[in-house]
């Protein structure tokens, strides 16, 4: 579904439950152009479906003054989706360059915002007014992607909702991450600060006043059956989000005047989800698909209540637009109407699962070819992640030698101006 291709290891945050750093590594990891190039030519030799999806990640990607070209690169060779993982600090203060990237093609900013409050997300929380500004200006959509930790942000998660309602023009998505505990966070807290999905909903629900309530929220699978018609329609093969159920689960929320409206309110998803696995089975069996696909249009109202809809949102036409069209511009303007709301737990040492590995579909791409799974990329460092830094990066004192720069000049210092 996603591909991670990590652009450096440098950042120009000292974040304390980071697990993804050039100071601890001891080396500068930078693939070259010609690298990353070579890299997405592997993505896209996968079959039966090539991969469309790419994230560039590191450290912090803004660091890189050539990121305009990486994208390019990606885009050349025929990606849909190219998203940027950042803290979004260099967005904020560099218009131009922020330009470049949108002009490169960039599709989305996948953007670190771990709380509403200076104490909650001191990392950037001064700056998130200045990239809201500069995305709006350009047109590139927002993910707000909140580091979730017990005890320190978990009582905001309502909030962080909210304020992405209030920017429903520029923010698609808010993807919670309950910390996977490993990297910078010491061994003695990690216990004090473990949350999990279910908690995190159940905490949604209490902070949202029973708006956003836990059974809105779909394990990532459950979205299976439109990919299975997907794939009876076209004859095609197409890539499944069929990733583990205990590794995410997401919700739709349609604004409706100041009230946040969940699928679940107007929709029979259940219903609607065993619906289209039922008819994806009757075109394999040799149905008529033209046939099956009027059925559809003719049945989908009877899962929807039109009356507890938000108004003026025509879901039909959306849902059936993606179900028969099923092209990128599709999906695109349903998430130009909803707020999809997302979990995202990744692994650790302590909740290894290696049914979950083998089911994962959020990967690395690495310089010798290999694509390798999310949690055995970063919970098993010494086989991957540290590993392959060593082997394709440089030592620091050879890069900082070799630049003319110390890494410490990296840091972000903010100045505060008095009242």
């Amino acid at each position: 579904a996603l591909a991670n291709i990590v652009v450096t290891n440098r950042c120009d945050l000292y974040c304390w439950y980071c697990f993804f750093f050039a100071e601890r590594a001891g080396y500068v990891y930078e693939p070259t152009i010609d690298q990353i190039r070579e890299m997405a030519r592997t993505l896209k030799k996968m079959r039966p479906v090539p991969g469309n999806s790419v994230q560039l990640t590191g450290g912090e990607p803004a660091l890189r003054d050539d990121l305009p070209e990486i994208i390019r690169v990606l885009k050349e060779e025929g990606f849909d989706h190219v998203q940027l993982n950042t803290n979004g600090i260099r967005l904020s203060r560099d218009f131009e360059f922020f330009k470049r990237v949108k002009e490169a093609g960039v599709s989305t900013l996948y953007l670190s915002f771990d709380g509403v409050t200076p104490k909650t997300n001191p990392k950037n929380h001064w700056e998130i007014p200045g990239i809201l500004e500069n995305a709006r200006k350009l047109g590139v959509g927002i993910v707000l992607v909140p580091t979730v930790i017990k005890g320190v942000n978990d009582h905001e998660l309502g909030e962080m909702i909210r304020f992405g309602f209030k920017n429903i023009d520029i923010v698609r998505s808010v993807n919670f991450q309950p910390v996977s505990l490993v990297g910078r966070m010491p061994r003695k807290e990690r216990e004090r600060f473990r949350i999990t999905i279910p908690d995190c909903i159940k905490r949604i629900e209490e902070q949202t006043d029973g708006e956003i309530p836990e059974e809105a929220w779909f394990p990532v699978p459950s979205c299976v059956p439109v990919t299975h018609l997907i794939e009876a329609i076209t004859g095609r093969p197409q890539y499944e989000l069929s990733t583990h159920f205990v590794c995410g689960a997401g919700t739709y929320v349609f604004k409706d005047g100041e009230r946040m409206v969940p699928i679940t309110a107007f929709v029979d998803v259940d219903g609607l989800l065993k619906y289209l696995q039922d008819m994806a089975d009757k075109i394999k069996s040799g149905a008529n698909k033209y046939i099956a696909a009027a059925k559809l249009l003719w049945n989908l109202g009877s899962f929807i209540d039109e009356k507890k809809a938000p108004s003026g949102l025509n879901i039909k036409r959306l849902l059936f637009k993606i179900f028969i069209r099923h092209d990128y511009s599709s999906v695109g303007e349903w998430h130009l109407k909803s707020l999809f709301l997302g979990m995202m737990h990744f692994q650790d040492k302590y909740n290894y699962d290696v049914e979950r590995v083998r089911r994962c579909c959020i990967h690395y791409l690495i310089p010798d070819g290999r694509i390798i799974p999310f949690c055995a990329f970063n919970v098993l460092p010494e086989i991957y992640r540290d590993f392959i830094q060593k082997k394709y990066g440089i030592p620091i004192k050879e890069w900082e030698e070799k630049t003319g720069r110390k890494l410490s000049d990296d840091v972000y210092r903010r100045v505060v101006e008095p009242e």
